[in-house]
């Protein structure tokens, strides 16, 4: 809810506190007075620091060198046509470059073995794929053979037409395929480049910090695939294929940098510190010695990581309730990421990514090796594996081979998997080898359960694949806690049943309010349902939930975007939830918002709320907190 609309917000039902960061300079801050941004890096005087710019980390670490850019505009389409004479010429220079690309790949992933994890080196199968495919391959063919358009100019335009397709469409996935094409495209376009600078006698330089204006793969590494020393974009995203690789690589990266192509020039000496997020562009002499000797000391111990002070605190409301926070995680990136802030193991870790990247299962040792590199990562920590959790939207072909009219209430979840009992069966038996070695418990949450009986056959299962395990002479882990993912109104009806059957449970607050208030997520109709805070009547299903595991003497948590939203907070507190599992990006803000919080104002708001009729009589009761009155 916003605030004019009377929301409810953790800060307003306990005492104020300043917020960590509050302070801190924007993203993208502008550039300092009296910077020339537009001269060639050695034209400046030396003496002048130049701008400090900041962006949101991909990767954490610390790295000083010169600037090379890389800022191919793919949105700025060229219409360059050739004569008829030199098609097949641009025919010729387009398999070259399809070639080279696929060579460079192929050494690439054999240069990464054992440098990055497995599952994160075949996204590079991915790209080798789009260099074989014969749709791209033709498309831009036929710009070059019946527009006689220039090479370039045809994987530009085939590359934007592909990116507004899928991007029009309303699945992670298929955005995600979309900057994969145009990572492949922008492998081609160097290679052509590269062809260029060697006609003309131009080289790059060997170790650089990488100036480009969307992050990629691609630029990474330079052609002959030694890593960059760290990258700065001015655009970019944080769950790419290419920050997965970053921060497997452990290559210093910073995106979303406002005015960075503006301000850093070819050859500008800079410091970027991705750690806080900072590039600060051609800086004084005093301030490079600064960060030189950092720089040495993070060298000579990299294996120690300093916690900001936020990370350092209690998770606990200002009346001293202390609550449990695990991070929410979809990659191992996100897991370490997560070590590193020092959560507590992971709470939640979804398990689908494997299953998107081919058209093919994983095999069950692809799938060992990702899930004991997650429980590696959590150390001594305990690591709840959620099951596959997919419907028939996201194409994956050997689960669902037509797409489903409601994908939403169709075989999605531990439906499916019954129904593909082998799927099923290899991702339990690679989560017990997995778990063999664990120092922490390892827990695994069946989504989308309705009853008992589907808990019941998973336990099942769990015993014959344990006893062939045991028959095959494998090491694998004897005890695995059972729980239910509650996000349907079924599992919420029947919440006392499946607590008596489960070890734990876990909310999925997203999908539990689609699908009480029958409000879909992906409408944009609709988001109000998400946006406006949390319906009573979801309160009054959550206040269930707690008194059914407080009855059973069963852990809780909940996760979910819903859940990691500071602005609901409160009300999650105040209903009885005591643990919460957040992505670790989200951990900052959800901290400040926690210490803020009086638990006792809290349950009462709560409890006031949840006996309400209506979103409106739920501001009321908030308003009437907010100003002092009790209702």
């Amino acid at each position: 809810m916003s605030d004019s609309e009377g929301s409810p917000d953790a800060s307003e039902l306990g005492p104020e506190k300043p917020a960590a960061g509050d302070s801190e300079a924007a993203i993208g801050a502008a550039p300092e007075a009296g910077s020339d941004a537009t001269q060639a890096g050695e034209g400046r005087s030396k003496s002048a620091s130049g701008p400090e710019l900041r962006g949101d980390t991909v990767a954490p670490g610390l790295v000083l060198g010169v600037v090379h850019r890389k800022d191919y505009d793919l949105q700025r389409e060229r219409s360059q046509r050739v004569p008829l004479d030199s098609v097949d010429l641009e025919l010729n220079r387009f398999q070259k470059a399809l070639e080279e690309s696929k060579r460079q790949l192929l050494d690439l992933k054999s240069r990464l073995v054992g440098k990055v994890d497995a599952d994160d080196a075949r996204i590079l199968d991915t790209h080798l794929t789009y260099l074989k495919d014969s749709v791209f391959i033709a498309d831009i063919e036929n710009l070059i053979l019946n527009e006689q358009m220039r090479l370039e100019a045809g994987i530009t335009k085939v590359i934007n037409d592909f990116d507004r397709i899928f991007r029009l469409v309303q699945n992670e996935t298929l955005r995600q395929s979309a900057v994969d094409l145009r990572d492949v495209g922008i492998r081609v376009l160097r290679n052509l480049e590269s062809e260029q600078d060697r006609n003309r006698g131009e080289v790059s330089p060997q170790e650089y910090i990488l100036v480009a204006r969307e992050l990629s793969i691609v630029d990474m590494f330079n052609l002959s695939n030694e890593r960059v020393m760290g990258i700065a974009t001015e655009g970019g995203g944080l769950t790419s294929h290419a920050a997965i690789f970053a921060r497997s690589m452990r290559i210093p990266t910073i995106t979303n940098v406002a005015g960075l192509l503006d301000a850093a020039s070819e050859g500008d000496f800079v410091i970027l510190d991705a750690s806080e997020g900072v590039l600060r562009i051609r800086p004084d002499e005093v301030v490079r010695q600064q960060y030189l000797q950092s720089d040495q000391g993070e060298e000579q111990d990299q294996e120690r990581i300093q916690l900001p002070d936020w990370a350092q605190a209690v998770p606990k409301t200002s009346d001293g309730q202390r609550v449990i926070l695990r991070s929410s995680c979809g990659n191992l990136p996100e897991v370490e990421q997560g070590s590193e802030l020092g959560l507590p193991g992971v709470g939640l870790y979804r398990t689908e990514l494997l299953f998107l990247v081919d058209r093919e299962p994983p095999s069950r040792d692809t799938l060992v090796n990702h899930y004991a590199g997650v429980i590696e990562k959590a150390g001594a920590e305990p690591v709840t594996f959620r099951l596959l959790n997919v419907d028939s939207s996201l194409t994956v072909p050997y689960l669902h081979p037509e797409a489903e009219s409601n994908p939403h209430l169709g075989r999605v979840g531990i439906r499916i998997l019954l129904a593909k009992e082998a799927i099923l069966r290899r991702q339990l038996r690679a989560i017990l080898l997995a778990g063999a070695r664990a120092k922490g418990a390892v827990r695994i949450a069946v989504p989308f359960a309705t009853d008992v009986s589907e808990l019941r056959r998973v336990k099942e299962i769990l015993f014959e694949e344990r006893l062939e395990l045991r028959k095959g002479g494998e090491s694998f882990r004897e005890k695995i806690e059972l729980g239910t993912v509650v996000e349907t109104a079924a599992a919420c009806m029947g919440v006392a049943d499946l607590a008596r059957e489960s070890d734990f449970m876990t909310v999925n607050l997203d999908s539990l309010v689609q699908y009480l208030l029958a409000a879909d997520r992906e409408n944009g109709a609709l988001s109000f349902y998400f946006e406006q805070g949390l319906h009573p009547f979801v309160l009054r299903a959550l206040q269930q939930i707690c008194d059914a595991c407080t009855e059973q003497e069963r852990p809780l948590s909940v996760f979910g975007v819903l859940a990691a939203d500071p602005r609901n907070t409160a009300m999650l507190l105040g209903i009885g939830l005591r643990e919460f599992c957040l992505p670790p990006a989200s951990l900052q803000e959800f901290m400040a918002k926690l210490t803020k919080i009086n638990l006792s104002t809290a349950i009462r708001a709560a409890r006031s709320a949840a006996r309400c009729s209506s979103y409106s009589e739920t501001q009321s009761v908030v308003q009437s907190f907010r100003h002092g009155y009790a209702p």
